[in-house]
């Protein structure tokens, strides 16, 4: 939706302003000092030699590709698939390996561990890493031979995981893919992508690889994963002026690679387990207000068990997409909040932690993008040790207090994301104060009442008319007021009377 009704022109320059501010604000460091500038100039790529030894695997025949945005570089996973006998299916998950370049204690590694993720704001990207290494010596360039961590999982016709290894190995990537156009030909609305298509054999793999993920993705709904949508915000810029905020929508392409990912950290978090080493989870527990969900699914002639049961919440939500599929996305979102962030959590083997409610697997630890996560590079250092039978280089004390560390700082820099968002938001709706919008309840609290714009992916606070406002109720409100150095976007609730009715 083109909110931009005024004409107004305004610069990336000014939300970079207000990035950076807001990150500094937050403790967050938008840019690298000079010790890791001088660290960065003395990295050189590791030397491969013939024969290879230590036990990595040389896989750089694979037909490797990669599935991302269409300007990403920062490539942390490549893909591939082979179909086996009685319906099975292997599929290859390569993560790039950024331990063997960015060392623990370096200037480098002090640096990512402090911001602890990439921070993608409307106007810039501020990387966990210095770009020389996120989008080259560390990321899976096209027609470049990368070290790897492998995960290797089998399934079955049903989608179920039966075998998992990790190891190490040498790969390339054969075809720097993008989501969109990836999802256009899946979907049979455009032709292969040239690159994919320069390939031989591709075209089959990346239809094998569609096929396994749907029914991976099919099986973990059955066990209870919640199909749930999300309205995010991508601005849409022509040079350095903002012209329109779109929603970013889910596809084909984008589900393959996040089925593959949920796999994958399920298999990593089990692996570390059975080498006996500690891990970090990624866990979202049982919801926080499980009874407004029973009363939105009541709502809906619906019932729901008085207790958390993540089978029956899926089973709701998959009626209600059925039924009213336009208006899913709000109700989607409705339950998204009321379930909870996700946090990261320390853990001994054989510990029993909460799980992901969201993706109803116990065994999750983020691992797939050690260029973009701390937690994920910290991960990495466990399972090359694990591989390599070596010590764990952490005790449990060090991952726990890096555990509540990244949950911190992921929320800052969540923060700093939505804050600038905003900022861009009320670029656009500057000339619009005083129109009325539809709109839903997205959180409802003592901090104060926040709504989200049906139409738009714009969020705001309900400033007035906020007493009895819950989460997922639809109101209809007012624009009062924007302010863009702040990314304050104020609604007032319309038909609603003070005392009561």
């Amino acid at each position: 939706m083109n909110l931009n009704q005024s004409g107004a022109t305004r610069h990336r320059a000014i939300l970079e302003e207000i990035a950076r501010r807001a990150m500094l604000d937050r403790g967050l460091l938008p840019d690298f000092g000079a010790e890791v500038l001088a660290e960065l100039k003395q990295i050189q790529p590791p030397v491969q030699v013939e024969g290879l030894g230590n036990g990595l695997r040389d896989l750089r025949q694979l037909a490797w590709c990669s599935i991302d945005n269409d300007d990403s570089l920062d490539l942390d996973q490549l893909s591939v698939a082979e179909a086996l006998a009685g319906g099975r299916v292997k599929v290859l998950v390569a993560v790039a390996d950024v331990d063997a370049l960015v060392k623990a204690q370096s200037a480098i590694d002090g640096h990512a561990a402090h911001n602890t993720t990439s921070v993608y704001t409307a106007a810039a990207i501020f990387s966990m890493l210095p770009e020389a290494l996120s989008t080259d010596l560390t990321s899976l360039r096209f027609n470049e031979d990368r070290l790897s961590i492998v995960i290797e999982m089998v399934l079955g016709p049903d989608g179920a995981l039966l075998e998992a290894d990790v190891y190490q190995a040498l790969v390339q990537n054969h075809a720097k893919l993008a989501y969109r156009s990836v999802a256009a030909w899946l979907e049979g609305r455009a032709p292969i992508p040239q690159a994919a298509a320069a390939v031989n054999g591709l075209d089959d793999n990346l239809r094998l690889q569609d096929e396994t993920a749907q029914k991976m993705r099919q099986f973990r709904h059955q066990h209870g994963a919640l199909s749930l949508e999300s309205k995010e915000a991508q601005m849409v810029f022509e040079g350095d002026q903002i012209l329109a905020m779109e929603e970013e929508k889910r596809d084909r392409a984008k589900e393959l690679v996040e089925d593959f990912m949920i796999a994958a950290n399920g298999v990593t978090a089990r692996f570390l387990n059975a080498k006996n080493f500690p891990s970090i989870r990624r866990v979202v527990r049982t919801p926080r207000r499980w009874e407004r969900i029973v009363e939105i699914a009541a709502e809906r002639h619906y019932s729901l068990p008085d207790l958390p049961d993540s089978k029956a919440l899926e089973a709701f939500l998959t009626q209600a997409r059925a039924a009213d599929p336009l208006r899913f996305p709000d109700l989607s979102l409705a339950i998204v909040k009321l379930i909870g962030a996700g946090e990261y959590v320390a853990e001994l083997p054989g510990d029993a932690s909460p799980g992901h409610f969201g993706l109803a697997v116990r065994d999750y630890a983020h691992s797939t993008a050690p260029n973009r996560r701390f937690t994920d590079l910290v991960t990495q250092r466990l399972l090359k040790a694990a591989i390599a039978g070596s010590p764990c280089p952490y005790p449990l004390t060090a991952l726990q207090d890096l555990a509540r560390h990244c949950t911190e700082e992921e929320d800052a820099a969540n923060k700093v994301e939505r804050q600038v968002s905003k900022s861009a938001a009320a670029m656009l709706l500057e000339s619009r104060v005083g129109e009325l919008f539809e709109a839903i309840v997205t959180g409802a609290a003592d901090k104060g009442t926040w709504v989200r714009l049906v139409n738009a992916p714009v969020e705001g606070r309900l400033v007035d008319g906020f007493a009895g406002a819950d989460v997922g109720m639809r109101l209809q409100v007012q624009l009062k007021a924007v302010d863009v150095d702040h990314g304050y976007i104020d609604f007032t609730r319309v038909n609603f009377k003070h005392n009561g009715g």
